[in-house]
């Protein structure tokens, strides 16, 4: 089991950046899938992207690719997304979630079996 802390959200204008950080407890992170999904406001959870275990791939969605870094840090048990060019429509709840069974795992978010409890990320135009 792993628990998870988000934390780096806040207010930030268009075309900035924010750096999302997940703190996981666990002595096996290393080893765990780990991704970030975010909600918006009268939507349904969307997928952004999620990076493996200990090989480091990387897997985003379109509408992220080229903005949107995940990355991670085994030693520190902290998987990272950094956002550039942020735009009004990213506005959301953003998550970070972890698959305790799997080292890479896709889209799915049921393959993710531990979640952090979000962090407001807001793009003012």
């Amino acid at each position: 089991q792993a628990q998870l802390v988000e934390s780096g959200g806040g207010l930030v204008q268009a075309v900035g950046s924010l750096r999302l950080s997940c703190v996981a407890s666990g002595r096996t992170f290393s080893t765990y899938a780990a991704a970030w999904y975010r909600q918006a406001p009268g939507k349904e959870r969307e997928f952004v992207g999620t990076i493996s275990g200990s090989t480091y791939i990387t897997y985003y969605a379109n509408v992220v690719k080229g903005r949107f870094t995940i990355s991670r840090d085994n030693a520190k048990n902290t998987v990272y997304l950094q956002m550039n060019s942020l735009k009004p429509e990213n506005t959301a709840v953003y998550y970070c979630a972890v698959s305790t069974r799997y080292s890479a795992v896709g889209d799915n978010y049921r393959e993710y079996d531990q979640w952090g409890q979000g962090t407001q990320v807001t793009v003012s135009s």
